[in-house]
């Protein structure tokens, strides 16, 4: 665990999710050998740090290091890249050159993105893992290298495999030991520290105070889906930190500068495992943010009752504790008022009375106790029926309000029976 920490700290990695913990003590382990290594994981989970941890944790720490993306190197000329070229091998070439596998004799090699390797490519690369030899194009001459090869993708090598772009062999060769990174989504619980790190770091650069952002933002960023994983989140705090007007940033402060954290990862409400996901999670979103907007309704009113009735509330501590909503300002004086009362003054008791408008409670006893309809179906069609309400029957305008297709309106419509 020390080793770790340890790591950590020197890496600048932030996380303390089992799965990243697991990933970097098999990492640590392996270092030592001379073992074939290849990291998968999504882009933007951070392979080369890892890459990079590998090597200056093993015997050839003192010796070179390079990361090659084979996606970026042309097919054309990636094998010159790798092994090297003799005068005249090709047009163009005026002299002899070496290759990374004999530039970097002795240390280590990061490919990184190796799926995008092309066929011919895999094939010295795999002569290069089984004997270490390779030859440089247009030379007969055979040379020998000693480099440690670490690779990398974020692609299903499996599948790469059985449409015949990747060798099978080369790669039982490159995963001697395979360590899979997990994507931020699976480690949500560390999100909220790496927007507070990367938010701190960019604002310590630029010498203004760094943003923060309450539970429901918070709630925001942890539910999102982080395509980009740890480089987008990287990205979207450094944005906020410079485009925020204010320090302190709410959810709806969140949405309106960065709507895409409404794609959240939520349970979507599908018929026979079908349906757009996508589309019915965002209005499943709509009706938690109406049940938030009733809820806070519902404190109003308490409040209210007990401004104008005089109720003895013994505990105001608790009271105090509520969030109270803007629209009832006249509720939160009245609270202040009597939590700044003397204990003296007011020392209320069991036997004190509770002074209730008679008519109000006439209006009570008159009235019915039905039970919440908690359906989501039922919360679903209800939104749609206000939607179409709201825009005159409009379900082109009425789709757009819901965050879902005209498509998916129009076979919600038929699936409720909603007539408009």
């Amino acid at each position: 665990m020390a080793a770790i920490d340890s790591t950590k700290r020197r890496y600048g990695i932030v996380g303390r999710s089992p799965a990243l913990e697991n990933s970097l003590n098999t990492a640590l382990r392996v270092a030592p050998t001379d073992l074939s290594i290849l990291i998968t994981g999504e882009s933007g989970v951070g392979k080369e740090v890892f890459s990079r941890i590998i090597h200056d944790n093993s015997p050839r720490k003192h010796e070179k290091f390079i990361a090659i993306n084979c996606g970026a190197i042309p097919e054309g000329t990636i094998n010159s890249e790798l092994f090297g070229h003799v005068k005249g091998a090709f047009t163009n070439a005026t002299g002899d050159r070496k290759g990374y596998f004999e530039s970097y004799d002795g240390g280590t090699i990061f490919l990184d993105e190796i799926g995008e390797m092309p066929l011919d490519t895999q094939t010295y690369l795999l002569r290069v893992l089984e004997s270490g030899e390779f030859i440089r194009v247009g030379s007969s001459t055979v040379q020998r290298t000693d480099v440690r090869i670490v690779a990398a993708t974020n692609r299903k090598l499996s599948e790469r495999i059985e449409s015949g772009k990747f060798r099978e062999d080369l790669f039982y060769r490159l995963a001697t030991v395979n360590i899979e990174l997990p994507s931020l989504r699976e480690r949500s619980e560390d999100i909220y520290l790496l927007f507070r790190y990367f938010a701190n770091n960019f604002a310590e650069q630029q010498g203004f105070e760094p943003i923060r952002i309450d539970e429901e933002a918070r709630w925001l960023l942890e539910n999102y889906q982080w395509p980009g994983n740890i480089r987008e989140l990287k990205n979207v705090a450094e944005q906020l930190s410079i485009l925020a007007e204010k320090r302190e940033l709410t959810g709806p402060d969140l949405l309106s500068m960065m709507p895409k954290l409404r794609d959240r990862n939520l349970p979507a409400i599908t018929k026979n495992g079908q349906g757009d996901g996508m589309q019915e999670r965002e209005i499943l979103y709509k009706v938690l943010f109406d049940m938030k907007a009733d809820l806070n309704d519902l404190k109003g009113l308490i409040f209210e009752l007990i401004r104008s009735n005089d109720l003895r509330v013994p505990d105001m501590g608790k009271i105090r504790a509520l969030q109270l909503p803007g629209a009832y300002p006249a509720a939160a004086e009245e609270i202040d008022r009597r939590a700044g009362l003397d204990n003296d003054a007011y020392r209320p008791s069991m036997d004190d009375p509770i002074i209730v408008d008679t008519g109000m409670q006439r209006a009570y006893d008159r009235s019915e106790i039905v039970e919440e309809d908690l359906s989501l179906a039922n919360a679903e069609r209800e939104l749609i029926r206000k939607a179409l309400k709201k825009h005159n029957g409009r379900r082109k305008e009425a789709a757009a309000e819901l965050g879902i297709s005209e498509r998916t309106l129009y076979r919600k419509i038929k699936e409720y029976e909603i007539v408009e």
